[in-house]
């Protein structure tokens, strides 16, 4: 049997602010793994990110156990992320429709398990595999299951794999996602530099779906470092740079000490969300590692399709230097 290491109810990891609340979490099951100063809370709801901690130092963003995560904080995203389009997609001919999920806009936002619980297939206390099925349905009529591996390493980083199976008797479209968001301890974002090292910029409508992309320049351009305080973004990124198979992007302080976000090359795009509306900061910043940008399912950039029978995995993780220079 698999030994467990949930949360107690009512209980918070170090670095949570809001008290605990009576009762079970609103994102159920919270599962703590640890490996020496690094922290790391995985709820059973949307397989999220809830906390990753290093030293006592908070490196995502957070929430109470009462709530569910504000601004898709840490959720992970299947069988596409970001949004669709009026929610319809073409399958051979036929039109998809799908449940629009984000009114404002008429999208289909986020994919099919952001309100769902995932099962836990394995654990120990340095990492959790969480698994849930998509099942055939309206818009998308296709048996696939999304797992998700968490685990802390022997240098406290804490690495992600999601891994898209598909169980049909038809390839599968999809493109996966993750919406961590990124902070460096009690530091305001707003005074942090964001770097993202990327070549070209995906310009949307107002819908926030991408018409056209342009090569980085000016405010847009954030390979040599921009301060936080200065942007107002919510734009998706590609053309990364993988040295040695992985692309990073970093937010830093003005003493030297940052966090990093990085991406296999499995994962070319990276969307920059800094949100104003986070709860309890003024800024908080979302770097968020997908296959294929918003609306892939109409455009087909990054979209790709899984065999029947077959997987396929993307990786990502987050890292930290708590030195000061």
């Amino acid at each position: 049997m698999t030994e467990q290491h949930s949360l107690p109810l009512g209980t918070q990891p170090a670095g949570f602010a809001a008290p605990p609340s009576p009762g079970r979490c609103a994102t159920g099951t919270q599962y703590v793994l640890q490996r020496g100063d690094a922290v790391a809370v995985i709820t059973e709801l949307a397989a999220g990110l809830r906390l990753f901690s290093l030293g006592g130092t908070v490196l995502t963003e957070t929430y109470a156990d009462d709530q569910i995560a504000p601004g898709a904080t840490g959720i992970t995203l299947a069988p596409w992320a970001n949004r669709i389009r009026d929610g319809q997609w073409m399958l051979h001919g036929q039109k998809q429709q799908l449940d629009l999920t984000e009114l404002s806009r008429g999208n289909a936002s986020h994919g099919l398990l952001r309100n769902t619980g995932y099962e836990l297939v394995e654990q120990s206390r340095e990492h959790v595999v969480l698994q849930a099925a998509v099942f055939p349905q309206h818009g998308y009529p296709f048996l696939v299951r999304h797992r998700v591996r968490y685990e802390l390493t022997a240098s406290q980083e804490l690495q992600v794999e999601q891994t898209l199976s598909n169980d049909s008797t038809a390839p599968a479209p999809f493109v996966l996602g993750a919406h961590p968001y990124l902070r460096l301890g009690d530091t305001p974002s707003e005074e942090l530099t964001l770097t993202v090292n990327a070549a070209t910029c995906l310009i949307s409508d107002e819908r926030k779906i991408p018409v056209r992309t342009e090569p980085v320049a000016g405010e847009s351009d954030l390979r040599a470092g921009v301060p936080v305080s200065q942007l107002e973004l919510d734009s998706a990124y590609t053309d990364l740079d993988f040295p040695d198979g992985l692309a990073t992007h970093r937010l830093t302080a003005v003493d030297g000490r940052h966090v990093e976000l990085w991406q296999d090359d499995k994962c070319p795009y990276v969307h920059v969300f800094v949100s104003t509306e986070f709860p309890g900061r003024t800024k908080a910043v979302a770097l968020e590692p997908m296959t294929g940008p918003a609306d892939a399912f109409n455009s087909g950039d990054g979209l790709r399709w899984c065999e029947p029978g077959h997987s396929f995995s993307m990786r990502w993780g987050i890292r930290a230097s708590l030195e000061a220079a």
